[in-house]
């Protein structure tokens, strides 16, 4: 059995740069591996716990159930693996759909620098709410509106076209 103290270590070295990457950095690509880091470090403590003897740590210091005892229990699934694989599976979803996100920005702005990205909330100064003209008409390619529409139902004279 491993010393608990390692993996304990390495999973604080990767929450510290994770958080770091998620309040330090400006750009979209690095928070992205800012919250990787963050997962990973939750991954590296749910193995390290699921390794553990039954009884967790009461057994290393000498109380609880010990193994000699016929009252320990043996998980076969060994829940700390299976939820590190639920973990990883929604890291990977996670990292798609964000990573989509970031493209289409970029392709958009030009930039992936999250300060200049204000201007896609409802609190921008330059927000429209008349998606018929402005930037979102234009990348729509929303047709102008007619000033008269003319109903379908409604005669029309020989020789005037609607």
């Amino acid at each position: 059995m491993i010393h608990l103290a390692g993996p304990v270590v390495l999973a604080a070295a990767l929450a510290g740069a994770g958080v770091y990457g998620l309040l330090a950095r400006r750009n979209a690509v690095l928070v992205l591996i800012g919250a990787e880091l963050l997962l990973n470090a939750v991954n590296v403590l749910l193995v390290t716990a699921a390794s553990l003897p039954a009884g967790g740590l009461a057994v290393l210091r000498g109380g609880g159930v010990r193994a000699g005892d016929g009252a320990a229990l043996h998980d076969p699934l060994l829940p700390g693996q299976v939820l590190a694989i639920v973990v990883i599976t929604i890291a990977a979803a996670e990292i798609g759909l964000a990573l989509a996100v970031v493209l289409l920005v970029y392709r958009r702005r030009s930039t992936s620098d999250l300060t200049l990205l204000r201007e896609l909330g409802e609190a921008s100064p330059t927000y429209e709410e008349d998606p018929d003209d402005g930037e979102l008409a234009d990348a729509l390619d929303l047709p102008d509106a007619d000033p008269a529409p003319v109903p379908a139902s409604a005669p029309v004279a020989e020789g005037v076209t609607p």
